[in-house]
Order: C-alpha cells, then sequence, then structure tokens
C-alpha cells in the first residue's frame, strides 16, 4: 500500500469510525502529507519505517523552524496512523512507541485589558448592517467565551431571548448552554432588527447567524479580518485582537471579578479544569493576593 493511500485510509475510518470533526481531519491530513512527502525524498517504504526514521523526520521539522507544539501535533497524527497501520496489518509493531513526546514551552495566550474591549467595541457605531453584525459579533465572542468556530456555527434557532441562552457546539460536536448577558442580547436584537441580519441574508444561508457581505455564512477567516479591521479603527494594535483574545479576555475578566473556576470552566466547555487553569493564566499576583485573603495559615 502506498503511504498516501493508507493515510486517506485512516482518515476515512477516523470519520466514519471515530466521527472526527471536519477541522481534525484536515489537520491530521496536512501533518501526514508532509510526512509521506519527506518518506518518498528519501526513499522508505512505510512497512520499513522504524523509530530511527521518525527521529530523524522530527529533526527535520525542527530544522525547518517547526515550533515544537507543531512537532508535538506532527508525532501525535503519526502515532495515530501507526497505531492504525498495526491494528490493520500493514505495519509488525508501532515505531512511534519508543519516540518521546517533543517538550512544548507552556505559554499563555494575552488577554486584552477591559479598557481595549470596551474601546474595541464602542468603535463601531451602529450605521450599516455590517456594523451591527461586527458589534454583536465581538460581544459575543467576549461575552461568552466561544472559541471563533463555535461563533460562525451558530444558527438562528440556537437562541433564546426568552431564557437569554445561546446553543453552542463545540469540539466533538458536544453542546452547552451559554448565558446571554444584557449587552450581548441588546446588540444581537439590534442586529436581528430592521436594518441589520436582513439586509446581509441570501437563500442559501438563512440559518446561520453570522453573515458575510455576500449573505452567505461568515467564516473562520472572515471574523480574523473584521477584528482586524476594528481594532485597527479602534486605535488598538491589530496583533493583540483575536477571537481566541476575546476568549481568553472573557475568562481572564470573569476571574478578576471573582468567578468560581468551575463555572468559566463550564463557560468555555473545557473537559478537564487543568486546561481552564492553563487557559485562563491567573496572575502569579493574583494568586498570591487570592492566598493571603483565604488560606488560614497564610499570616503564620
Amino acid at each position: 500500500m502506498r503511504p498516501e493511500e493508507a493515510v486517506e485510509e485512516y482518515l476515512r475510518w477516523l470519520v466514519i469510525e471515530r466521527g472526527r470533526a471536519k477541522a481534525t481531519i484536515e489537520s491530521y491530513r496536512r501533518d501526514l502529507a508532509r510526512f509521506t512527502d519527506w518518506l518518498v525524498d528519501n526513499g522508505l517504504e512505510l512497512a520499513t519505517v522504524d523509530a530511527s526514521a521518525i527521529d530523524r523526520y522530527l529533526v527535520q521539522l525542527r530544522a525547518e523552524g517547526l515550533a515544537p507544539a507543531s512537532v508535538a501535533r506532527s508525532l501525535a497524527s503519526l502515532r495515530g496512523l501507526c497505531r492504525y497501520l498495526v491494528d490493520d496489518g500493514v505495519l509488525h509493531s508501532d515505531p512511534t512507541t519508543r519516540v518521546g513526546t517533543p517538550k512544548r514551552p507552556r505559554s499563555l495566550p494575552k488577554a486584552l485589558s477591559e479598557r481595549d474591549v470596551t474601546a474595541l467595541i464602542e468603535a463601531i457605531h451602529n450605521d450599516s448592517a455590517l456594523d451591527l453584525r461586527d458589534r454583536a459579533l465581538v460581544e459575543l465572542l467576549y461575552g461568552t467565551g466561544a472559541r471563533v468556530s463555535e461563533a460562525v456555527g451558530i444558527e438562528l434557532q440556537n437562541l433564546d431571548f426568552d431564557e437569554e441562552l445561546i446553543l453552542v457546539t463545540g469540539k466533538g460536536d458536544k453542546q452547552r448552554l451559554v448565558p446571554m448577558g444584557a449587552s450581548l442580547a441588546a446588540a444581537l436584537t439590534d442586529y436581528l432588527n430592521a436594518g441589520g441580519r436582513g439586509e446581509l441574508v441570501a437563500a442559501s444561508s438563512r440559518a446561520a447567524l453570522f453573515l458575510n457581505a455576500r449573505g452567505g455564512r461568515l467564516s473562520r477567516q472572515g471574523v480574523d479580518l473584521i477584528l482586524r479591521h476594528r481594532a485597527l479603527a479602534a486605535g488598538i494594535d491589530s496583533t493583540k485582537v483575536s477571537a481566541h483574545a476575546l476568549r481568553h479576555s472573557c475568562a481572564t475578566h470573569m476571574l478578576a471579578h471573582g468567578a468560581d473556576i468551575r463555572s468559566v470552566q463550564e463557560l468555555l466547555g473545557h473537559a478537564s479544569i487543568a486546561t481552564t487553569q492553563i487557559y485562563t493564566g491567573v496572575s502569579l499576583t493574583s494568586l498570591k493576593s487570592a492566598y493571603a485573603d483565604a488560606h488560614p495559615r497564610a499570616h503564620g
């Protein structure tokens, strides 16, 4: 079996048997295509790949300047493929079992200040349908901490103004309800009223909440462009503003104002609270202050 055929068979199995999301499959496809190209360039067969070959491949990735996180992700993709091929009888043993996982530096996303978030929102005037859309979009990203993929996937039927809730579909098609705060509810109402979304809607995307200028469903790339444009208009460094930064800002600001970390975990849709702790990145100063205030032995 040629390497590229093995990869496509594995990816089909992931979709059918494991129900992996489209974005996940595309990520695996990119990683594994790079590996199969490397095999061809080095005259290697998939069935004879061993641990030393995997090590050489990872060295090559580092030499090409890939970040440690990208190298680790590529190895994870390879592990999955090799386990599948062992189970399928293509490989006699898994060559990745003896390969150590590259260490990834612990990095935390940067939160915007509350002042910058306010400036970003208030710089969007309600002069057009696109203005109303963009203000509602920013309010939603910051107000719910939704991932960009979750935000663009929201449909009209997912909004419950009576209960002030939004149904969000996250990773692995897991659904959760997130609260619709007063500012977000007002922005969504303005966007859905006359002069807003109705000016953009096309027959092909009647269900989608956020639409592009042509009436189609807004894409993740479209969100990036909107945020960059709005950040520049607000006089904020556009490199700091992204959907991810707004998600992190939502969590960080909630914690700073006394929210329980488990509530933030539920809001963000994290399976593990450890992920929330890393993601929110509570400062050491805040942690020391909370410890000093709350621990009975903090002051001797």
